[in-house]
C-alpha cells in the first residue's frame, strides 16, 4: 500500500508548487481570463441588446410595411374607383355628344327635306302653270279660230282690265 499513501516531503513539494503556481496565475492570469469572460460576457449582452434591438425594429418595420400595404391597396381601390367614375362620365358624354349630333343631323336633314319639298313644290307650280298656260294657249287657239272671236275676246279683256282699274 504504499504506493498509494504518498510521503511527507512529496506532499509537502506539492503543496509549495502548488501555492507558487497559484499566486502566479492569481496575480496574471485570473485577472486577464476574468476580464476576458467579462468581456465575452458584455460582448454577448450587447449582441443580445442588438438582436432585441434589431428584432423590435423589424418587427415595427413589418408592421408599417403592413400599414403602407394597406394604405396603397387603399389608394389603388379610390384610383380605381375613380377611374371607372372618369370612364362612366367620358362614356355618358360621348353619348350625350352622340345624341346631339343626331339631333344636329337629323334637323339639318328636316331642314333639307323642307327646302327640297318647297323647291319641289315651287317647281311643280311651275310646271303647273306653265301646262296651264300651254292649255289656255290650246283651247283659245281653237276657240278663236276666226278674226271675229278674236276681236270679241280682245274687246272683252280690254273692259276687265278697265274695271279692274
Amino acid at each position: 500500500m504504499e504506493l498509494f499513501t504518498p510521503e511527507f516531503g512529496l506532499v509537502f513539494w506539492m503543496f509549495v508548487a502548488f501555492l507558487c503556481l497559484y499566486f502566479i496565475l492569481a496575480k496574471w492570469a485570473w485577472p486577464f481570463i476574468i476580464k476576458s469572460m467579462e468581456e465575452r460576457a458584455d460582448k454577448i449582452d450587447k449582441g443580445v441588446a442588438v438582436h432585441q434591438e434589431a428584432e423590435a425594429r423589424l418587427k415595427n418595420a413589418r408592421a408599417e410595411a403592413d400599414k403602407l400595404l394597406a394604405d396603397a391597396r387603399s389608394e389603388q381601390a379610390d384610383i380605381l374607383r375613380e377611374a371607372a367614375k372618369m370612364r362612366n362620365e367620358l362614356i355618358e358624354k360621348a353619348r350625350n355628344d352622340a345624341a346631339d349630333e343626331a339631333k344636329k343631323v337629323s334637323q339639318a336633314a328636316q331642314v333639307s327635306l323642307e327646302q327640297a319639298r318647297k323647291e319641289a313644290e315651287k317647281q311643280l307650280r311651275t310646271e303647273v302653270g306653265d301646262l296651264a298656260l300651254q292649255i289656255a294657249e290650246k283651247v283659245i287657239r281653237k276657240n278663236i279660230a276666226n278674226d271675229d272671236a278674236q276681236r270679241a275676246l280682245v274687246d272683252q279683256y280690254l273692259s276687265e282690265v278697265e274695271t279692274k282699274n
